[in-house]
């Protein structure tokens, strides 16, 4: 669960929206009471934090949500305005793991909230991922499909990966772009493309688990 703490309606509703749309269980909230209230009785896995909030702002409730035993392991993304370097520098020494400046395009919000999460899982979880016939060793750095070794190259590997860390959850072109060749690559989407095609061949039969969705990207599915 992804709590969004943000008291514009309109930014909230969409946050909200593109998270469930890519995968997240997601909820929103308007002020500090309400969103404290929730962490209290069901605490999140993350937590996007506006930092101009009426009443308590965002630094305060970032201050004690760090500050106790119980929520001081939630990752928080702190949404800070355009040009307040203040508020990102205080928020970062108080424990954020990640900002975004607003305005900032939510398939951003996404690939940041992909990237805090991996940072964040604990390393008993992160040491091998499985799906179907494939598996991968985080520690070795190996990919097995159907038992077999499989050698594939950092970009291949990296794709594989984000899809088996979040299986059934749809990866556009551009946020593999952004992901996996970074946000000033100046390439097309069409190599993404080039990639998984080639992938899926290195995969053998356990590449049928890698499903193209028409007009948007590519997911893994669980089988």
């Amino acid at each position: 669960m992804i709590y969004c703490l943000e008291d514009d309606e309109g930014i909230r509703d969409i946050e909200v929206y593109t998270l469930r749309s890519t995968g997240y269980e997601a909820e929103g909230f308007a002020d500090g009471k309400s969103f404290l209230e929730a962490v209290r009785k069901n605490p999140p896995k993350l937590v996007i934090l506006d930092i101009m909030l009426p009443g308590e702002d965002g630094l305060d409730i970032l201050r004690r949500l760090k500050t106790a035993a119980e929520t001081r392991d939630i990752p928080v993304i702190m949404a800070t305005a355009k040009g307040s370097e203040y508020d990102k520098i205080k928020g970062l020494d108080l424990g954020a793991d990640d900002y975004l400046a607003k305005p900032f395009g939510m398939m951003e919000m996404v690939s940041r909230v992909r990237a805090v999460l991996r940072r964040a899982a604990p390393p008993s979880e992160a040491r091998a991922l499985k799906s179907g016939g494939l598996s991968m060793n985080l520690d070795e750095h190996r990919v097995y499909a159907a038992g077999e070794s499989v050698p594939l190259t950092l970009k291949e590997y990296e794709m594989l990966r984000m899809m088996l860390e979040h299986p059934g959850i749809v990866f556009t072109r551009d946020q593999l772009l952004s992901d996996i060749w970074g946000m000033d690559y100046d390439g097309e989407t069409r190599t993404v493309d080039v990639h998984m095609r080639t992938l899926r061949q290195k995969l053998g039969e356990c590449g049928d688990l890698i499903e193209t969705v028409r007009g948007v990207g590519y997911r893994l599915v669980t089988k």
